[in-house]
């Protein structure tokens, strides 16, 4: 009997000549595999790892507090099963089932919506090359948190500005019926002066000697906190930096942004192989610091007003204000982390027939538990500063990262033992910024190795080089006043598009390629139960709640828009207008995907000659994707659904020689995938 051959597999297709007597029928030249998670367990950390963001620490707490407490469960819980799960679910089954990221994988759906996955592309480059910044800003702290008196504690050091306080000078001060400022208590007369007024009384000044603008002396002079002076003048460099001048690089700050990219670089450079075990660490140490946290703030003075701040003060009233549920439906996606195609790309590497069903229903339980824990640790912390500093805990309220490099080091200074406490809650962030950038970079390395199979067998070097590039456009944010355009792309590089990109992506696979065949794919080829309940919820989610919400959020977002900037300073039209294109680029791409498949695909068509071909050796006639009639569009081809333990083992979009289907040691295996 005659010795099978082996397979051969090199980095590159290499044609051979099936006419040559030498030939072996047996053998095939494959690109190298993509890989596959080595157990279920790595998808659902690295998933969870993804979801689990800053804007669960952050975000969700001020929206709680701003929007009616408990109250705000309503539309948020409303908002996740409207759209949050089924987009979630609808993202890991295309991955899943066709085995490809998004660059590679809309072209199979719906050539004319090509451009979709290049939208995503895009989206998740322009995220990733801010994201880091946050973790070099954590760094940094971290790094500052090696010292038995912690910086942001005081306003003793050579960074701190005249208008520093502190609330023990500040109480000290008020005790004697003077005012702080500058270290040392003044009368009202003086303290008046500093902002060229004239005192009125023992609490009020005024406008000008024949005005009779009556103001409050404690909001007369502009005050900040220790901890906001460290953040604006140590960590930043920003004070009195504008647009028209942005200032010279923060050296410390660009060798923490380089960190957090080696940190990411390193994680990833075999692809899931590492990336997948790191997700052991990366998804679990800040869900177990983010309990200790509470456990901790629970215990403080002035905890339980904290919360109640935060929780029990329920607004029914709330409930009819549609900014409400905006805020809501916007934080439900924002923080899962939906239409960047993160999650395509994460359970591409899954075997087909896994239950990536009950997995996105579990990890949308989890990301609101992780939440509501993040906002009972955050509140009960303010309630204890406000305690501490005898003010009220509207006082001490942050939204976005000021909550986590103000309000948090300042009660992390007051805590026993600070440097430990501090060292970490800002490893907490560290880790938790690697899980999600993690999911983000695996988006982009991906993207480019299925359309360029070359790359597949390059990872190390696809890694470094995806690294190099985000570092580099990220150094214009180490300015000193770098921090405008981290804000301006925090807004509008994956706002509004990644809506418009989502809103398109459910279009596309519940109508163009349609309901009926997304559902088959999942009952028959990926054999995931499939209850009746189940069916009519996707049907009504998939097929209406989901895109009209969808819609509604981007309508709203665009009516309740307002001009960004930072702290006081609102940024110039002309810096607004650049904004509003950086939200464009990405959706540009979608009517150009669109172009290229009618016109480019189609002359490529028309200008292949038929008789060119060997009558008695025809080659296989592909399906033209731009042609309605000719092109199949009744199910996607998953690489042997039959067979979900090895479908990763050669790449997919390979097509089987001479149009017949592949044998690999017997088994059969279909590598297109058509529609």
């Amino acid at each position: 009997m005659e010795k099978k051959k082996e397979i051969v597999i090199t980095p590159e297709i290499t044609p051979a000549d099936p006419t040559d007597e030498d030939y072996p029928a047996e053998e095939i030249v494959i690109s190298p595999a993509r890989g596959e998670w080595a157990n279920s367990f790595e998808f659902i950390l690295s998933c969870l790892a993804y979801a689990i963001g800053y804007g669960n620490i952050w975000r969700f707490p001020y929206l709680c507090y701003k929007n009616g407490g408990a109250v705000f469960l309503i539309p948020y819980v409303t908002m996740l099963v409207a759209a949050g799960i089924p987009m979630l679910f609808l993202e890991m089954v295309l991955g899943q089932y066709v085995g490809l990221g998004a660059t590679a994988l809309f072209p199979q759906i719906a050539p004319v919506f090509s451009g979709l996955g290049w939208a995503m592309f895009v989206t998740i480059l322009m995220g990733s090359i801010f994201y880091n910044h946050v973790m070099g800003w954590s760094f940094f702290y971290a790094f500052s948190s090696f010292q038995y008196i912690l910086p942001w504690s005081n306003c003793d050091n050579y960074f701190n500005s005249e208008n520093c306080f502190t609330y023990e000078g500040l109480n000290e001060c008020r005790n004697m019926s003077l005012y702080y400022y500058n270290k040392t208590c003044l009368t009202i007369e003086d303290y008046c002066s500093i902002s060229s007024l004239k005192s009125l009384n023992e609490t009020h000044c005024l406008g000008s000697e024949n005005d009779t603008d009556v103001i409050l002396a404690e909001d007369a002079v502009f005050k900040l906190s220790a901890a906001e002076d460290f953040y604006r003048n140590r960590l930043l460099g920003v004070t009195g930096k504008t647009w028209e001048n942005l200032g010279g690089l923060n050296l410390e700050m660009v060798g923490c942004f380089a960190l957090s990219w080696v940190l990411v670089c390193l994680c990833m450079i075999k692809g899931i192989k590492t990336s997948g075990k790191a997700a052991y660490f990366f998804a679990i140490f800040p869900c177990v610091i983010l309990v200790v946290l509470l456990i901790r703030g629970l215990t403080l003075e002035g905890a339980y007003e904290g919360i109640e701040f935060f929780f029990l003060r329920g607004n029914i009233s709330k409930l009819n204000e549609s900014e409400v549920w905006y805020d809501a439906a916007n934080q439900i996606f924002f923080s899962l982390g939906i239409g960047f195609g993160a999650f395509i790309t994460l359970a591409s590497y899954n075997k087909v027939k896994h239950n990536c069903m009950r997995d996105a229903i579990g990890l949308s339980i989890a990301n609101i538990l992780i939440s509501i824990i993040g906002g009972f640790a955050t509140f009960s912390i303010l309630g204890f500063i406000a305690h501490e500093n005898d003010v009220s805990v509207e006082d001490v309220v942050h939204s976005g990262s000021g909550l986590a490099f103000i309000a948090y080091p300042t009660a992390l200074a007051k805590m026993p033992f600070p440097p430990i406490w501090s060292v970490l809650f800002f490893f907490m962030l560290i880790a938790v910024g690697v899980g999600s950038q993690i999911a983000f970079v695996e988006s982009l390395a991906t993207g480019l190795s299925d359309q360029f199979l070359f790359l597949r067998g390059k990872r190390p070097i696809l890694m470094i080089g995806i690294t190099i590039v985000c570092f580099l456009l990220g150094l214009p944010i180490c300015l000193e006043g770098g921090i405008y355009i981290f804000e301006l792309m925090n807004v509008f590089s994956v706002g509004l598009n990644v809506l418009f990109i989502a809103f398109v992506e459910v279009i596309v696979v519940a109508y163009c390629y349609g309901f009926n065949r997304i559902i088959a794919n999942i009952k028959e080829d990926m054999a995931i139960p499939l209850p009746q309940f189940f069916w009519d919820y996707w049907s009504v989610t998939w097929l209406c709640f989901t895109p009209v919400s969808l819609i509604a959020i981007f309508g709203l977002g665009i009516y309740y828009f307002r001009p960004v900037g930072f702290g006081s300073y609102i940024f110039p039209y002309e810096i607004q207008g650049i904004g509003w294109l950086l939200t464009t680029i990405p959706i540009v791409f979608i009517p150009i995907g669109a172009l290229y498949a009618i016109f480019i695909k189609k002359k490529e068509k028309e200008s292949s000659d038929p008789s060119d071909r060997d009558p008695e050796n025809p080659s296989p006639t592909s399906a033209d994707p731009t042609d309605g009639e000719d092109f199949e569009k009744s199910s996607l081809t998953a690489p042997d659904p039959t067979d979900g333990e090895d479908r990763h083992k050669s790449s997919p979009s390979l097509p089987a020689k001479n149009g017949a289907s592949s044998h690999i040691n017997g088994e059969h295996t279909n590598y297109s995938s058509q529609i």
